[in-house]
């Protein structure tokens, strides 16, 4: 029997409001069916604009000796699928993947998800998730797996830079300023990412490679302010490393030159 899932609001948050037999409470297996190479996003994280949508794609292999009838996975954040605080479906009209046969026991299945600001999206379920699959053989075998990959999906995050006075005389003091932010998915806003460390960095005119002069954290509205001693013509820029929420961002750099 198949699993079917539908997805509703929930005090502003959304979950994975129903699942049916069979029940979806830990990993299952009946005979020799597998799921196998998981690949959600390409292998990078979902990182998700303060508005609009986000198209996710998995894909993954499922074999059994009598061939594969049909698969299903569902995203979702949680502990586990039954105390899931929100989720998707894929797309398809009945939320199954569409499985091609490779041969008579292997078949390669995708689905794609929509990741939506302010529907399936809030800001407190930034991080990590978890793809919930089910794969159904033509025999009546079955695998279910609870957590068959996980991946983060985060809020973008935007980084500015100004260095001034330009141009400035060597041995002069710079200020460099900058903001970092990140997407509000609750507003639907980018908004000050506050208390985070940093790098002030530097880039020598004619090379390739910054160089970090110091660590900066930024204030409670996400500001960032920083001096050096002007030595040579350059780039400066700021450069965040990211969180389990936030993906790693560089400012692009401000060019400095020096009398």
């Amino acid at each position: 029997m198949r699993i079917r899932a539908t997805v509703a609001a929930v005090s502003g948050a959304l979950a994975l409001s129903a699942l049916v037999a069979p029940a979806a409470h830990a990993d299952e297996l009946v005979g020799d069916t597998k799921i196998s190479n998981v690949v959600v996003n390409g292998g990078k994280p979902v990182v998700v604009a303060a508005t609009g949508s986000k198209s996710v794609t998995v894909t993954f292999t499922a074999t059994d000796n009598s061939g594969i009838a049909w698969a299903q996975p569902i995203l979702y954040r949680g502990p586990d699928i039954d105390r899931a605080e929100t989720g998707a479906i894929a797309n398809s009209s009945d939320g199954t993947a569409k499985c091609t046969k490779v041969n008579a026991t292997t078949s390669t299945c995708k689905a794609t998800f929509t990741l939506k600001q302010r529907y399936n999206l809030i800001n407190e379920v930034a991080g990590s998730w978890k793809v919930w699959a089910l794969a159904a053989a033509e025999d009546g075998d079955y695998v279910q797996k609870d957590n068959a990959k996980s991946f983060k999906v985060q809020r973008l995050s935007k980084l500015t830079v100004n260095a001034s006075p330009e141009p400035v005389k060597k041995g002069k003091t710079i200020t460099v300023t900058g903001k970092l932010t990140r997407a509000n998915w609750d507003t639907g806003t980018y908004t000050g990412y506050s208390g985070q460390s940093v790098k002030l960095q530097f880039r020598k005119k004619g090379t390739s490679t910054y160089k970090t002069l110091k660590t900066v954290k930024t204030n409670s509205k996400g500001d960032l302010k920083a001096t050096v001693k002007a030595s040579a013509d350059g780039y400066y820029r700021y450069s965040f490393a990211g969180t389990s929420t936030t993906p790693a961002v560089n400012a692009a750099g401000d060019f400095v030159d020096v009398k």
